[in-house]
């Protein structure tokens, strides 16, 4: 339904207004409705605790949530800097970044559909007619006019397009945060194990220096004629190899140290870390409880079992547009300006002309491609929530392996220390009977190497323990909470905490 006029009289305008005024009353109306479901979280039946239970409940932590930053509990100022670092220039947090600003621009677009279009244009034109009376003409005409077309948003499309959107877009928020979690934990852990190393080296360091003595012992007493040749050879043995054990761990805290540049976006070449001779007991005290609170609270603080149920919410609103489909659309049209056939007329009122029209269109064969679009939306729902549902189950599953696997190495290193003990007070009464001529070297490279043994399965079960301590705070999130979607800088700093 179209309506021109050139210099129209007043009384002109009034049908076309009437049509106007009813055909958006009509689309007011309907405008409420949305075709598709609407969207409730896939519910879960999940238990009102873990089966593991450890002794940090008892130490009553202090809360890890989005105003502490989790890695601060370790109390190492050189983890924190370079988690800093990593959060500012880790290019896997620039990926993802930059992929949550291209959902936002995607749900941007899709929010657009809901406003006219308005566009402008004019030019010249000119064309030969023919007729039977005036024969062949040349005529030029010239033109300027507003134009605006708008798609009323009757059954809903537009409305599910925005929905899923900016579903995605909040998927896409959780999954920059799950990215930089991933990060922040993987850093943490291989600094941890680093140090851990570190740890090994100067136990090894300490070995070396005491089997050097033991070595040198032998050789006086063998220049003395107390000793055989063969404890020489022993102490000697057993001195090289600890040396050899030594330059080894070399190996394993390079690659830590390359894996650490990386993390933080620096070239291995150009990054070192100082070694630390702190002993385990100091780096065991800094180990920190961690709350884990109740399975149901995984749903609001893992980013993403967030990033799964947006995705969800979003397969969900796809359905809706796939059956707005099966709906005619209504659009509007209006145009206005002038048109004549010398450019100094014009501007002219005789040379007003103005257009209002409404389209209403409807698909009515198209071979079942909207069924099979129905069908496609539905089938990525039910699989979305099947993702969601696994999602969930994998987070639980991680925080009561993290909860038995520092239950068990807490009982673990227990016993460890008392072997510890134990094999070092053997090392000694050995050396001093071997010292006093009452045993044979043999024995003294027993026990020392029964002691060694001990001792770095110690530090290894420190490692793990640390290790374990930052899974666990990463599988119950590691502070984060889903009132934080959308409110984080590119540099990982969150604008407002939701708690």
């Amino acid at each position: 339904m179209t309506a021109t006029a050139k210099s129209p009289p007043q009384h002109a305008f009034k049908p076309a207004l009437a049509l106007s005024a009813i055909t958006l009353a009509a689309a007011a109306l309907l405008g409420g409705c949305a075709v598709g479901p609407d969207y409730a979280r896939p519910q879960m039946d999940l238990p009102t605790a873990y089966k593991e239970q450890g002794p940090w409940k008892i130490a009553e932590p202090g809360q890890i949530d989005s105003n502490h930053r989790w890695w601060e509990a370790y109390k190492d100022p050189v983890l924190n800097d370079l988690i800093d670092q990593a959060n500012k220039a880790n290019q896997n947090i620039r990926f993802a970044e930059a992929q949550y600003r291209q959902a936002q621009a995607t749900a941007a677009i899709a929010r657009a559909s809901l406003w006219p279009t308005v566009g402008v244009s004019g030019g010249p034109t000119r064309a030969r007619t023919n007729s039977a009376t005036a024969g062949s003409r040349l005529t030029d005409t010239y033109a300027v006019g507003l134009n605006a077309s708008w798609e009323a948003d009757v059954w809903g499309r537009v409305r599910r397009s925005v929905e899923a959107g900016d579903a995605t877009s909040a998927a896409s928020a959780a999954s920059l945060a799950a990215a930089r979690l991933s990060i922040q934990a993987t850093l943490a852990q291989d600094y941890l194990q680093l140090r851990v190393t570190d740890l090994q080296k100067d136990l090894y360091a300490r070995t070396v220096a005491a089997y050097t003595r033991s070595f040198q012992l032998t050789q006086h007493q063998y220049e003395a004629g107390v000793a055989l040749r063969s404890d020489v050879a022993q102490a000697e043995t057993q001195l090289r190899s600890a040396q050899a054990q030594l330059i080894d761990l070399d190996a394993t805290r390079n690659q830590l140290e390359h894996a650490i540049a990386i993390l933080v976006g620096k070239a291995p070449a150009v990054f070192t870390l100082a070694p630390v001779t702190t002993d385990g007991a100091a780096l065991q005290a800094s180990m920190p409880p961690t709350p884990t609170g109740l399975p149901s609270d995984l749903l609001e603080r893992r980013p993403d079992i967030a990033n799964a149920e947006r995705l969800a919410a979003a397969a969900n609103a796809n359905i809706g547009v796939a059956r707005a489909a099966y709906f005619p659309t209504l659009t509007l049209n209006a145009t206005g300006g002038y048109s004549a056939i010398a450019f100094s007329q014009l501007f002219d009122t005789p040379s007003r002309v103005w257009s209002l029209g409404a389209t209403l269109a409807a698909t009515l064969f198209d071979g079942g491609a909207r069924s099979a679009r129905n069908d496609q939306a539905t089938a990525a729902f039910d699989a979305s929530v099947a993702t969601y549902k696994q999602t969930v189950l994998g987070g639980l599953q991680e925080v009561e392996d993290n909860l038995s696997t520092l239950r068990v190495l807490d009982q673990e290193s227990q016993v460890q220390d008392q072997a510890v003990k134990a094999a070092q007070l053997s090392e000694r009464l050995a050396l001093s009977q071997y010292q006093a001529g009452t045993t044979t070297y043999l024995s003294v490279v027993t026990t020392q190497a029964t002691s060694l043994t001990n001792q770095r399965t110690a530090v290894t079960l420190l490692g793990r323990q640390l290790v374990a301590s930052v899974a666990l705070i990463k599988a119950v999130g590691g502070g984060w909470r889903v009132g934080d979607i959308n409110q984080t800088t590119a540099t990982g700093t969150p604008v407002a905490a939701a708690n």
